[in-house]
């Protein structure tokens, strides 16, 4: 299975720490975080990498190189400016194919076992019925306490009690963003609420580490909390 790290954003929130240097670059636990992601995805196996670049596309480039180092294959997205996930998701089509792709954000840390998405993929490709996507929720963080989705058992509604937040990690055919434009600004949200009011994704919940990193402060607490605990690159 591909995998895609989204990398394109201009990281408003991070200013100024994202003035000089893009989001997914900036460290915590003496690595940044974009790598976290990429050594994560190459212990799951998935080591043929698209990356979605705008700001500061160059620096992320020099980086990351063609990712011989880690063990992986990285390409890259470029876009003249961000063009949001789904513009940037429709746009590196030509790079992802006609099949599955694990989209993870680059600016998250998640110690989710990505191995663990194999299985669903052969259960995806075996059939042309739902689920077209599989979505990772967590528990709400503080900034978030409402969620965004309720989970039952593995099915994903728009509405409910007990609602959780999407975690930035999701499996998707890459046929649902094959009909839309290239090169185009397009919010995620608005498929998302379409494709689960038709049934069409599956869930599950991850109780484990994750931090979807947006500010400053809590890129530091990230930073800390990395430094005081032993941490190694991969979950598996």
């Amino acid at each position: 299975m591909k995998a895609m790290i989204l990398a394109a954003g201009r990281g408003e929130r991070m200013r100024p720490l994202s003035d000089g240097l893009p989001k997914p670059l900036l460290e915590a636990g003496g690595k940044p975080l974009i790598v976290w992601q990429i050594e994560r995805l190459v212990a799951a196996g998935c080591a043929d990498i698209v990356v979605n670049v705008s700001h500061r596309s160059e620096m992320i480039a020099v980086a990351l190189g063609d990712g011989s180092r880690f063990g992986a294959t990285v390409r890259y997205s470029r876009e003249p400016e961000p063009l949001e996930v789904a513009g940037g998701i429709a746009t590196a089509l030509p790079l992802l194919g006609d099949d599955l792709v694990l989209v993870v954000s680059g600016d998250v840390y998640a110690e989710y076992n990505y191995a663990s998405l194999s299985a669903r993929a052969i259960a995806m490709r075996a059939t042309a019925a739902p689920p077209h996507l599989h979505m990772v929720m967590v528990p709400n963080p503080p900034y978030h306490p409402d969620g965004d989705f309720t989970l039952t058992g593995e099915r994903l509604a728009l509405d409910g009690a007990l609602r959780q937040t999407f975690g930035n990690v999701a499996v998707y055919r890459t046929a649902l963003f094959r009909d839309l434009p290239r090169g185009e600004k397009l919010p995620m949200l608005p498929l998302y609420r379409d494709w689960i009011g038709r049934g069409w994704a599956s869930g599950e919940l991850h109780r484990g580490l994750w931090a979807n990193v947006g500010t400053p402060d809590e890129l530091a607490r990230l930073d800390q909390l990395l430094r005081s605990t032993s941490r190694e690159s991969s979950p598996l």
